[in-house]
């Protein structure tokens, strides 16, 4: 039988991740951080001098996560922070090229989710109500980057991502920043809420 094709991946920590059957051991919240700064949300199809990537989004969701469940436990504004943490290997794409790919994706992401999780003491699968109420931080946050660095109008966001409450999103701005700027603030804020659970 020929040998399988390696799909682990080196890491900047030393670890050597296996893609297709990730532990919790292997996974380092450097690494993640570093990822996350580096890649772009909306395949880099936003105006500024930096492109917004996936752990500034996240930062943004965590916040939103808590404006919208200010008494939810921190265990689960971690799981908002952490949210696309699989992204820091398999990038990102939107929601329905992901569905187009098939369900092997969804499949890949669970795993890299559940090996997330576990690292950091939460659940492989977090509660059904958890999940949804951090998908409605995810759309807010996509409405406000749609509508402030992606070039959509209000309407088009409006029927896409779901008009956000404007008490919830009064004073939110998107930020641009240098991607060691972020990879230093999503750690920062890591390690904030795993000392408080």
């Amino acid at each position: 039988m020929p040998p399988q094709p390696r799909a682990w991946q080196r890491m900047l920590s030393g670890r050597r991740l296996d893609l297709l059957d990730p532990t919790p051991m292997d996974i380092e919240i450097e690494d993640i951080a570093h990822g996350l700064a580096f890649v772009a949300r909306w395949n880099g199809q936003t105006i500024g001098d930096y492109a917004y990537s996936v752990a500034e989004h996240s930062l943004l969701v965590e916040q939103i996560y808590a404006l919208i469940q200010p008494k939810a436990p921190i265990k689960w504004r971690l799981a908002a922070l952490l949210h696309d943490a699989p992204e820091y290997v398999i990038g990102d794409m939107i929601s329905p090229v992901k569905a187009a790919v098939g369900p092997n994706y969804g499949e890949l992401d669970d795993r890299l989710t559940a090996a997330i999780h576990i690292r950091f003491g939460l659940p492989a699968g977090l509660p059904v109500a958890v999940k949804k109420q951090i998908k409605t931080a995810d759309k807010i946050s996509a409405w406000l980057e749609a509508t402030q660095i992606a070039g959509f109008t209000v309407a088009e966001a409006d029927k896409l991502f779901g008009k956000p409450a404007p008490d919830i999103i009064k004073g939110l701005r998107i930020h641009l920043r240098a991607p060691l700027a972020v990879r230093q603030d999503f750690t920062a804020r890591h390690n904030e809420l795993l000392n408080q659970i």
